[in-house]
């Protein structure tokens, strides 16, 4: 059994991104706007993490933020506004949104060029004909973790637990998509699949983010597997400093020694996220420098 580390992954995605952005000059560099909506501590922790690591990497930052209570128009608007704006080149929509707005709305309002989060319907459509532009991170992280480790998917059974615009639906794509860290049968389960584990005791590789701590147990994968756990869950703990710790959606304990590889909960997935949002952005910035140039 095999620790996948993804924070030394994330590390060396972070550096090559730092190197190609050195690379520019400093003229012009690619560019990031982050847009939150009200006050989430989650949120906002997250927001934090992307403008720090935007700075590391030398790509610049824009941070907008507007009340929980802004209407719908107006946030529409403003993003379509930095959609036009030349000197924008990644736009991240940070998820969730207040009730009273549309998700969907919100999301088709963004430029899909600039839409690295990779939730847009044109780039969302572009990941199922086989042919992705910007892929959601999460699941772009985990395919980079599988490439880099040198972890076959060709041919191998994918079981993907959880079918979420986020991680489940486009990963189970991108197994598909011909090509390198993909060529994979992929089995997508969910909330209304009879048996999760006779789907999952079957696969190869088994990719659980059901949001469910310790859902995942050691009767549910074979031996040998490939497991991949993108749950981050709190739980309970009076011994931990906070009151609480984090878990994942896999019992690690009991499913790490039936594993080859595994991910760990925090280090796994999570900075995986940050790094491919960095690569995302400055592939927006090359598309679009490069459309540009060629529009001359």
């Amino acid at each position: 059994m095999e620790i996948l580390d993804g924070k030394k992954i994330a590390a060396d995605v972070q550096e090559e991104v730092k190197a190609q952005v050195e690379k520019l000059g400093g003229v012009e560099r690619p560019s990031l706007t982050l847009v939150q909506v009200g006050e989430d501590p989650a949120s906002s922790s997250y927001v934090k993490t992307k403008v720090k690591m935007s700075e590391y990497c030398g790509i610049r930052s824009q941070y907008l933020h507007f009340p929980a209570d802004v209407r719908e128009g107006e946030l529409v608007s403003a993003l379509q506004a930095l959609g036009e704006d030349a000197a924008v080149h990644g736009i991240l929509l940070q998820l969730p949104l207040p009730a009273h707005i549309d998700q969907d709305r919100a999301i088709a309002a963004i430029r899909p060029e600039k839409d690295v989060d990779g939730f847009h319907p044109e780039n969302a459509g572009l990941l199922a004909a086989g042919r992705p532009r910007f892929v959601p991170c999460t699941p772009l992280g985990i395919r980079e973790i599988f490439i880099r480790y040198g972890i076959e998917t060709a041919g191998k059974h994918v079981a993907v637990v959880g079918r979420s615009i986020v991680v489940g639906k486009p990963f189970a794509l991108l197994m598909m998509v011909k090509g390198r860290g993909g060529d994979a049968t992929v089995t997508v389960c969910h909330s209304r699949t009879p048996d999760i584990g006779a789907m999952t005791s079957r696969a190869d590789i088994v990719v659980a983010a059901m949001g469910k701590p310790h859902f995942l147990t050691r009767e549910m994968i074979r031996d040998g597997a490939v497991v991949v756990d993108v749950g981050i869950n709190r739980v309970e703990d009076p011994s931990a400093k906070k009151g609480y710790r984090l878990v994942g959606d896999v019992d690690f304990d009991s499913v790490a020694p039936k594993t080859s590889y595994i991910t760990p909960v925090p280090g796994g997935v999570g900075p995986m996220t940050v790094a491919m949002l960095m690569s995302n952005t400055l592939k927006a910035y090359s598309l679009q420098v490069g459309a540009a140039n060629a529009a001359r």
